[in-house]
C-alpha cells in the first residue's frame, strides 16, 4: 500500500521558516518524480516545487530565491524548505509522486501552513 505523510505545517509569522517533509512507503522511491502542490482556499491547486528522480529541480516563480526543495531517497523523504514566508503562502501543501512508465500518481492528505501575524 502506498503511502506519503507530510508533516512540519503550522503557524507562523510573515519571514518566517518552515520546512515540510513527505515520507514516501510502498513505492520504489527512487524512481517518481517528487512535486509539492499547494491550494490556498478558493484557488485551484497549484505547483510549488518539483525534484526529478534523477535529481533536476523545477520551481514556480513565487517560490524562487524562498524555497528550496530536496530529497534523501535512503530515507524515502522528500523535503520542502520555506524560508521568507509570506501571508500568500498560506495553503494546504501536498506532496505527490509520479512517474510515466508505468503511470503512476499518488497523492498525501495534505498539510496546512499557516503565515500570519
Amino acid at each position: 500500500q502506498v503511502q506519503l505523510v507530510e508533516s512540519g505545517g503550522g503557524l507562523v509569522q510573515p519571514g518566517g521558516s518552515l520546512r515540510l517533509s513527505c515520507a514516501a512507503s510502498g513505492i520504489i522511491f527512487s524512481l517518481f518524480n517528487m512535486v509539492w502542490y499547494r491550494q490556498a482556499p478558493g484557488k485551484q491547486r497549484e505547483l510549488v516545487a518539483r525534484i526529478n528522480s534523477g535529481g533536476n529541480i523545477y520551481y514556480a516563480d513565487s517560490a524562487k530565491g524562498r524555497f528550496t526543495i530536496s530529497r534523501d531517497n535512503a530515507e524515502n523523504t522528500v523535503y520542502l524548505q520555506m524560508n521568507s514566508l509570506k501571508p500568500e503562502d498560506t495553503a494546504v501543501y501536498y506532496c505527490n509522486a509520479a512517474r510515466i512508465a508505468p503511470m503512476r500518481d499518488y497523492w498525501g492528505q495534505g498539510t496546512q501552513v499557516t503565515v500570519s501575524s
